[in-house]
């Protein structure tokens, strides 16, 4: 399918967890000294804001100008604090070089097919960035398409997208650089590996959507002033016929009246279908309407399968004929597949809602049938029905864990869907569709023994009674003595889940007796649209609460002790740090807060940032105010509190959490501590919202590690045999 559905798109430009983009790349400090470090001091001004009669100051409102030399000037110099620091850790390297160790082997993603040919992607191991290959069927031989590692000096140049035509002949190549979201788009000749002379710019919040001679796609007009803090607005669909400049391309759709709107189009695998998906998150609507075009009619203007946006989500998964199989939470929390027929307008239901959520909208199409993944508890099960929605077979996993996967092609025979646990490195498996068999097609080889360590799910109850989940990962044999380095991983935020995951990153922490906790939090998905209303707006005290019940969870039932304790969590999930932090600063020894949203206050100002409200609701209204306001990192900062050790994270080429979030943070944090742990802000250059190369990751999560284990009084590593 050319499609990406609205809930795809949210996903991607939200906060998808960046314990999925920094593969856990987290770090503690606590000072092993007795005196206060010397930090970089930010000048104060009298900034303030008045919010519904409420005034609130802002004093480092300067340190949002990415642009000046002030600010730059400051990021300087608390780098130099920050690594400074980092260089007296004395298993410092060492960390890193069993971090290289264990993330050095191959990694391959599942193929997909286009015609004879299989392309998948490829990571000898520590590249930088995995490379694109394609081979004429699954036993010939693989040639290079892309290699990004040569499209840079320093590796951070990121395939971001890669669309084949129909045919096979032309692909649509997007391509990042130092993790922005920003892409350019170029037109590559498959059949001879070299592009065509045109180049499309400032695209986000994209798909290429191909039709014909050309493809569909959404971009922006070229931002004034910085590209990487600019609100973006006004959100535009263009189609691009082959072989002209970007400056021909043909306006489809923008609705100038309403900048705060993401404007995005699909098709259908037999490029019958045109569909338009219109969201309207800065107006605090979760959901989505959909519009299409039947290219086999007279029809030249989108007509309404859905004509207003709601909080409801409706994502095209496929045709059949005339119908359109959508997947939709309207009148179903938990999501359910129905039909709409094009011709008599009319919708009928397919998939009936179940007790157990469609796992983040997870219904694929290929070979004739749908494949759904439901979660139950946060793990997968995988189902299979025919375009009828009658249930045929369920695909039996080999583990406790999570599945993905499954689409393909209309003809397809077979399909390809990876399985991972925390223990269970990424396998892939080829599922025959006649058959109903699953075997295994590629299994990697990484330097650990999952037979070394084990996996429970616990369930605690939170302030208010609601029983929340908790994967707990660590090595066999594990004292119940409170003694235990602990990290406490969250998110809780915008439907989106964490399910079982393999990060080999992992590993070096688990290998010092480390715990792996992680709390599957309200305001995700794993329970549906109730689990995540729960954590929304005015109920996101929820999420803290539920956060900081996993860390008493924790300590009485022995497995650590507040002095062993380390939260971690990106994006949203820094924001869930910040908060709780606030809340219960002694329940933690340590805490990293991740390219966190730590001004509640003036998020939806920056580049993306109003696609947000949705979830957060908005400081320009007053009741929304009022409890933004309440939890918002950095205006919840108080002296005389004992913080934890602190290092934020976050880097210089971030434009969906803008870095100026976490500088005014530190700075503010900074000011109003006056302990003895220390507060570090760690500043990554040529990155983004995650990593953006396998060198950084692994630097980042290896001073993340020693930040931590430092700081909990670890002296020095045990020694690990390398397998």
């Amino acid at each position: 399918m050319h499609i990406i559905t609205f809930s795809q798109f949210h996903l991607m430009y939200s906060f998808k967890p960046i314990y999925l983009l920094l593969m856990l790349s987290s770090s503690v400090a606590v000072g092993q000294g007795d005196s206060q470090l010397s930090y970089p001091k930010a000048r104060k001004t009298d900034q303030a804001d008045d919010y519904h009669g409420t005034k609130v100051a802002d004093p480092y409102r300067w340190l949002e100008d990415d642009r000046s030399a002030e600010t730059a000037d400051w990021v300087k110099a608390q780098n130099k604090v920050t690594f400074g620091y980092l260089e007296q850790i004395p298993y410092r390297k060492q960390l890193q070089t069993r971090l290289e160790q264990v993330y050095n082997y191959p990694k391959y993603s599942a193929p997909s097919r286009k015609g004879e040919w299989f392309y998948f992607s490829k990571n000898d191991g520590l590249q930088n960035q995995s490379v694109l290959y394609r081979q004429k069927g699954l036993d010939g031989k693989p040639e290079l398409v892309i290699d990004p590692n040569k499209l840079s000096a320093d590796g951070t140049t990121r395939l971001g997208a890669f669309s084949l035509s129909k045919d096979g002949k032309y692909a649509v190549v997007g391509l990042s650089k130092g993790g922005s979201d920003w892409q350019e788009y170029q037109i590559m000749d498959l059949s001879t590996k070299k592009y065509l002379a045109e180049t499309i710019e400032w695209v986000k919040v994209s798909g290429a959507a191909w039709q014909g001679n050309g493809f569909y796609y959404s971009r922006y007009p070229k931002p004034e002033g910085s590209a990487l803090a600019a609100k973006n607005e006004n959100h535009q669909v263009f189609f691009h016929t082959l072989n002209t400049p970007q400056s021909a391309d043909r306006l489809v759709y923008e609705d100038a009246k309403s900048p705060q709107r993401f404007h995005t189009v699909g098709t259908t695998d037999d490029e019958r279908f045109v569909l338009l998906t219109i969201s309207d998150r800065g107006q605090g609507k979760d959901g989505n309407a959909l519009f299409f075009i039947d290219a086999q009619s007279a029809q030249k203007t989108f007509a309404p399968v859905v004509a207003e946006v709601t909080d409801f989500s409706y994502g095209v998964v496929d045709n059949d004929g005339d119908r359109l199989l959508i997947i939709t939470n309207e009148k179903a929390p938990n999501s359910k597949v129905v039909a709409f027929d094009t011709k008599k307008r009319v919708f009928s239901t397919l998939i009936a809602e179940r007790p157990e959520p469609i796992a983040e909208n997870s219904v694929s199409a290929a070979g004739g049938k749908l494949f759904v993944e439901y979660s139950k508890d946060v793990t997968s099960q995988v189902q299979v029905f025919s375009y009828a929605g009658k249930p045929e077979s369920e695909i039996k996993l080999p583990a406790i864990g999570s599945a993905g996967g499954f689409g393909g092609e209309k003809d397809d025979k077979f399909v390809f869907y990876s399985f991972t646990s925390f223990t269970f490195p990424p396998t892939i498996y080829r599922y025959d569709i006649a058959t109903r068999k699953s075997t295994v097609f590629r299994a990697p080889e990484v330097d650990f023994n999952p037979g070394d360590y084990e996996t429970k799910q616990v369930f605690y109850a939170s302030k208010d009674g609601t029983k929340v989940p908790m994967f707990l990962t660590y090595r066999k044999g594990l004292k119940l003595d409170g003694t235990n380095p602990t990290l406490l991983y969250g998110y809780g935020g915008f439907n989106i889940s964490l399910p079982p995951a393999f990060s080999p990153l992992r590993i070096p922490f688990l290998e010092q007796g480390g715990i792996y906790a992680q709390a599957n939090l309200r305001g995700g998905s794993e329970y549906g649209e109730t689990w995540h209303e729960q954590g929304m707006k005015l109920k996101k005290q929820n999420v803290f609460d539920d956060f900081i019940g996993a860390a008493e969870y924790l300590i009485a039932q022995k497995y650590t002790s507040p002095a062993k304790l380390a939260i971690q969590g990106g994006s949203n999930g820094g924001l869930l740090v910040g908060a709780v932090m606030n809340q219960r600063p002694e329940l933690f020894r340590v805490a990293i807060p991740q390219v966190g949203v730590m001004d509640m206050l003036r998020f939806h100002k920056f580049t993306i940032g109003w696609n947000w409200i949705a979830d957060y609701g908005s400081s320009d209204k007053a009741d929304e105010f009022k409890a933004l306001y309440a939890y918002s990192p950095v205006h919840n900062l108080k002296a005389g509190l004992n913080y934890p050790a602190t290092m934020i994270t976050t880097a210089d080429h971030d434009d969906r959490v803008v870095p100026a979030h976490s500088f005014k943070y530190a700075a503010t944090l900074q000011e109003v501590y006056k302990g003895t742990n220390p507060v570090l802000i760690r500043v990554d250059v040529n990155s983004g919202h995650g990593a953006s190369n396998t060198k950084k990751n692994i630097e980042t999560t290896a001073d993340i590690y020693s930040f931590i284990l430092w700081n909990m009084g670890v002296k020095s590593l045990k020694e690990v045999a390398s397998k």
